[in-house]
């Protein structure tokens, strides 16, 4: 028997052949390490004149003598209200960078958008990033380097609990704000709440559902410490009337995008490059010992067996 002959090519153009000519629909870069910032937006932020902000507090406030006056012509108590002598001063620090951009590339590949544009754009996030990073970490100004010993406590088995939160609360309890954690610690802190069977209720915050404790929103950030298994959450009050935490910015600079970051042009050199300055002035100040409380060593990868919950 012949073999039979192969079957006839197609006769409809094929989707590869017509991706050739076809103009296809291209987004701008995605970043994966842009996340949503909630910190910066829940912070008050102060203005700084000149860099520097000093934070003066009353020395020994338990000297200050009252009385609640009797019936009777007693002599009545003296007293006056005396400041640190050496208050601290909280100096910005700046998050920088130097972006190049080579001249033909802005000229010749500007369409459909704008490489001047999007770099700049993308080092302003990686910038933000930074700068959340910084709030919370920093050595020197950061939330966690300056919550004080007393305001320190651990979890009671591992796992983050209502009954540690609570504690944390009893640290923090004029106006607290929010809490503040590694997501995975949300997520430790859920599974416990669901094995007591209290799941924690939520609230709705810049169009986002938040997990909250007691009306207190537990706020994510993968910026806060996560190591060995271990992370912290952290509680906060904020603003300058309540005597929390506030952010610091400079305002006024040259070049400003929005409160604290500048963008400043710096010329083209002989090997066409242009470069951009690009620059965010930040810092937080703690503004008393008990604005913020810590739970430390909370444990994120515990899990429990629910069978016996559903039976």
């Amino acid at each position: 028997m012949a073999d039979l002959p192969p079957p006839p090519p197609p006769l409809a153009l094929s989707d590869s052949a017509a991706r050739q000519l076809a103009n296809a629909t291209k987004t701008v870069p995605q970043l994966s390490t842009i996340t949503p910032r909630w910190l910066v937006h829940l912070l008050q932020w102060v203005p700084v004149e000149a860099g520097i902000y000093r934070l003066n507090k009353v020395r020994n406030p338990q000297d200050v003598k009252i009385a609640c006056a009797k019936r009777d012509e007693a002599e009545l108590p003296q007293t006056f209200v005396d400041y640190e002598d050496r208050p601290r001063e909280y100096y910005l620090n700046a998050v920088t960078t130097i972006l190049d951009i080579h001249t033909r590339v802005s000229d010749l590949y500007s369409s459909p958008h704008d490489q001047i544009k999007e770099q700049l754009r993308l080092t302003i996030e990686t910038i933000k990033e930074r700068q959340e990073s910084e709030l919370i970490n920093n050595a020197d100004y950061g939330l966690i380097a300056n919550v004080s010993n007393e305001q320190r406590i651990t979890p009671l088995g591992g796992a983050p609990t209502p009954d540690d939160l609570d504690e944390l609360l009893s640290r923090v309890w004029k106006e607290p704000a929010f809490f503040l954690t590694h997501p995975l610690a949300i997520a430790a802190f859920g599974r416990e709440c669901t094995r007591r069977g209290v799941p924690p209720p939520t609230v709705s915050l810049f169009g986002s559902q938040f997990l909250t404790w007691r009306g207190y929103p537990l706020i994510p950030s993968d910026k806060v410490p996560l190591s060995d298994g271990k992370s912290k959450i952290l509680l906060v009050r904020v603003g300058e009337k309540r005597q929390g935490v506030v952010g610091l910015f400079q305002p006024g600079l040259p070049g400003e995008q929005s409160p604290g970051l500048s963008v400043r042009f710096m010329g083209i050199n002989r090997h066409a490059i242009a470069s951009y300055l690009v620059s965010l002035y930040c810092s937080l100040a703690v503004l008393t010992d008990d604005a913020v409380g810590l739970l430390d060593e909370v444990e994120v990868g515990k899990y429990h067996d629910y069978a016996h919950v559903y039976r």
